[in-house]
């Protein structure tokens, strides 16, 4: 980026956006409810067709095409769904501590994180996994697997590991403000702060993926930490871009974004996006995909940057997107922004019981996705307003 663009005047759209967190970012609730669509429709991809682990109930790959398309849209999100979560959690986590305090602070989200972590963990997950069971196997998960731990997980079960993730990203985040800053007045927001320049991106894009490749020579991908569900050759992103979305707040990062940076970025994903099967072809993916999970493996280091450049790319590209042409909200999406927490929470008994149900509907896989993914994404909407709707349930969902 050159320092005539860095200076050019905001765009009108950006010059709208709210930078207290007191108020409502349109554009923000947006991304989250597309990256809560995007999270229900990869588990439910790698149900019928893409890599990755989904423990409670697979039916496996039936021909080349859906194996590529599924591991395509699979590894896409992987790159950067989870850690722009994350940078957009802690993009909240400075003004609220500001308004809160420490105790207060600590307590909302001991309550908001941590109530549906331990109800999820020890009670839904062991229930499904026991559903399962019997739908599969004729017999119910024997009751020791529903103590804590019994199963190998302790906590963080299914997709709330993203939930303790943050929760334990919080916590460090709260004593190092009273640690550090014990009393300190209230930063403000950098109105006019200019966003990185294109050579600080791609430099801490590179410096990522170095990371999360020396990371991989010993953990690759797939290795987890399964006491606590905890997938550490991802973590590199997880930590940097949490700590991008506090910094993000204070120099208010998201309004500061210049049109024309969002724009180059979102076409530099795009290009990425496409750039994904060849150098799956070329890395030898289709005989065997060891090298790109780890090692000393020159693709392992290819994918570890493809990974980190796609990350920036679509964090910066897509809030260019919403911003520019997200940044309201019809009937849908007023109904759909409040309730995309629970949904995720939820999400995965629905599309596991979903599929159950279609088990013997037999159609191509990837049509049997679509179908299934018609049923289950507007299910977990609907119930997640119907149980916010329920007493007390307001102060943790």
């Amino acid at each position: 980026m050159t320092t005539t663009a860095l200076s050019a005047t905001r765009p009108a759209a950006a010059a709208a956006v709210q930078t207290k967190t007191a108020s409502r970012l349109l554009f923000v609730d947006n991304i989250r409810v597309f990256l809560t669509v995007l999270v229900i429709l990869h588990h439910l991809m790698i149900i019928y067709a893409g890599s990755g682990s989904w423990g409670l109930y697979t039916e496996g790959r039936q021909d080349t095409v859906t194996a590529v398309l599924g591991t395509w849209f699979c590894a896409v999100n992987q790159a950067y769904f989870m850690g722009f979560f994350l940078l957009i959690a802690a993009y909240f986590v400075p003004g609220s501590y500001d308004r809160k305090g420490a105790r207060p602070f600590f307590k909302d989200r001991l309550i908001r994180l941590g109530i549906p972590l331990i109800i999820y963990s020890w009670i839904i997950s062991p229930l499904t996994y026991s559903v399962v069971s019997y739908a599969t196997r004729g017999q119910p998960l024997p009751w020791k697997y529903f103590i804590p731990g019994a199963g190998g997980t302790l906590i963080g079960n299914g997709p709330l590991w993203f939930v303790e993730v943050l929760l334990i990203f919080t916590l460090v985040y709260v004593a190092w403000r009273r640690f550090f800053q014990p009393n300190p007045p209230m930063p403000p927001v950098k109105t006019d702060s200019r966003f990185p320049s294109a050579k600080a991106i791609v430099l801490f894009a590179v410096l990522l993926a170095a990371v999360a490749f020396a990371i991989r020579l010993w953990l690759p991908v797939g290795w987890e930490f399964g006491l606590l569900n905890l997938q550490f050759p991802f973590f590199a992103q997880y930590i940097a871009l949490f700590i991008v979305g506090l910094i993000a707040y204070r120099r208010n990062w998201l309004a500061n974004l210049p049109d024309a940076t969002g724009k180059r970025w979102l076409i530099a994903g795009i290009v990425l996006i496409m750039s994904f099967v060849p150098m799956a072809v070329v890395g030898g993916a289709m005989e065997s995909n060891e090298p790109f999970l780890g090692g000393l493996h020159w693709q392992a280091a290819a994918l570890a940057l493809w990974e980190s450049m796609m990350c920036v790319s679509m964090c910066i590209g897509l809030t260019y997107f919403f911003r520019r042409h997200g940044n309201q909200q019809g009937r849908l999406a007023k109904f759909l922004s409040p309730n995309a927490y629970t949904a995720y929470l939820i999400h995965a008994p629905i599309i596991t019981f979903t599929a159950l149900a279609l088990r013997n509907v037999d159609v191509y896989p990837l049509l049997k996705f679509g179908l299934a993914a018609l049923i289950a994404l507007p299910l977990c909407f609907v119930l997640s307003n119907l149980i916010r709707k329920l007493p007390y349930t307001d102060r943790v969902l």
